[in-house]
């Protein structure tokens, strides 16, 4: 018996999937999927309309990665677009903010004042950058894939490995742009987290074999506007951020359900840490490069 296989959708039994109707639960595959408020629902379910009374067990689609989600599955979506927004209008608010969170290896504003930035202490900002915009479009374009993106994936993985996958997303992105950018430009953004849950999901297709397609095209694309002249785009931000959501979603999803859940569990999470000793190791190897020229 092969123990690692995913539940196969109601009306497909054939397809795995790791998707669930979020008003009666039953597992349903992409061809099945029919966006709602809130989440996916099944065709029954759509058209049974709100007054079927499903079931209390509803409100709590499973997850691949294992668990349940309990309410909004959007919900860690919505806060974090939410948490974006706030920032950036506060930045409008108090300009000089701005200033204080994005990402900045070593700067001097003035001649003979003082350092700051990165390497001299200021770590905060290889986070607080992933959540700061200053126009209008980059805010917009970002949250929009965040919603599109991030919405059906935090109801894959669940919310908890969900904001993991986002918030390692967006340090793996700065500690990248650390390490390879001029150490006085400044980089802002969630784009590094987005791609992050790009490559995650990219990830999930591949391990739920899903048609590829549609989502490689979608990638390709990014990544050529990533690299288009004139854009002003940080790819390192972009690359590192790809690249740790690939990273964190593989030990998510592919460790086998046959491993027994603590050894799971252990691999998964022990993932997590690896990358970030990872992004701390080039932060670190950047910081002590830094600190020489000081």
């Amino acid at each position: 018996m092969d123990t690692d296989r995913l539940p196969g959708c109601y009306r497909h039994p054939d397809r795995e999937t790791g998707i669930s109707c979020t008003r009666c639960e039953r597992p349903i595959c992409p061809d099945c999927m029919i966006s709602a408020s809130v989440g996916f629902q099944c065709p029954e379910c759509v058209r049974g309309g709100s007054g079927t009374g499903h079931g209390r067990a509803a409100n709590a689609p499973r997850t691949i990665a294992g668990g349940v989600v309990a309410g909004d599955p959007y919900l860690v979506t919505k806060i974090l677009i939410g948490i974006n927004v706030a920032v950036f209008l506060a930045g409008h608010l108090f300009p000089g903010l701005a200033i204080q969170l994005e990402l900045l290896g070593r700067y001097r504003e003035l001649v003979g004042g003082p350092l700051e930035g990165v390497s001299t202490g200021e770590y905060y900002r290889l986070l607080t950058s992933a959540f700061l915009h200053v126009q209008l479009w980059h805010i917009f374009s970002n949250m929009l894939a965040l919603w599109f993106i991030g919405g059906p994936l935090e109801q894959a993985l669940g919310r908890a490995r969900y904001l993991t996958v986002y918030l390692l997303s967006g340090l793996g992105g700065s500690a990248v742009v650390y390490l390879l950018t001029e150490p006085n430009v400044a980089t802002l953004g969630a784009s590094g987290a987005v791609f992050g849950l790009l490559g995650a999901t990219i990830v999930l297709f591949r391990r739920m074999r899903y048609e590829m397609r549609p989502l490689i095209t979608m990638a390709v694309f990014m990544l050529v506007l990533t690299f288009a002249p004139g854009l002003n785009v940080s790819w390192q931000a972009h690359i590192g951020g790809l690249v740790t959501g690939v990273l964190v979603a593989a030990g998510f999803l592919w460790p086998s359900k046959d491993m027994g859940a603590r050894n799971r569990t252990f691999i998964q999470w022990g993932t997590c840490v690896a990358v970030l000793l990872l992004a701390t190791a080039l932060i670190a190897i950047r910081t002590a490069e830094l600190s020489v020229l000081t």
